[in-house]
């Protein structure tokens, strides 16, 4: 997933059965303007539109969380000021600007 390129996926992998009555919240990813459900984890309200969470550190894998309860290492994403947060146990909140790929200089 190049930056620019994640709504372009289409369906999300996650699909809503329930609970769409929840207030809406906007968030940023890669610079696009998204909506989530208040009380979603950022892992939902990325994978209720797309297919993948992130690409592989150590290749070109998609990835889309893998334990879901914060003890792996597969859904760190980026904050756009560069600090990571684990998207499955992390609740999105209004404005948040986040990040498919490591700032520049990440290690």
């Amino acid at each position: 997933m190049k930056p620019g390129t994640w709504q372009e996926l289409g369906d999300g992998r996650i699909v809503r059965l329930s609970e769409r009555e929840r207030t809406q919240v906007q968030f940023f990813l890669d610079g696009v303007t998204y909506e989530a459900l208040a009380g979603d984890t950022v892992l939902t309200a990325i994978l209720a539109r797309s297919t993948a969470l992130r690409r592989s550190e150590f290749g070109p894998e998609a990835r889309a969380g893998f334990c879901l309860m914060g003890a792996c290492q597969d859904c760190w994403i980026w904050q756009e000021e560069g600090t990571r947060l684990r998207a499955c146990s992390t609740p999105i909140a209004e404005g948040m600007r986040l990040a498919i790929e490591a700032p520049e200089g990440w290690p």
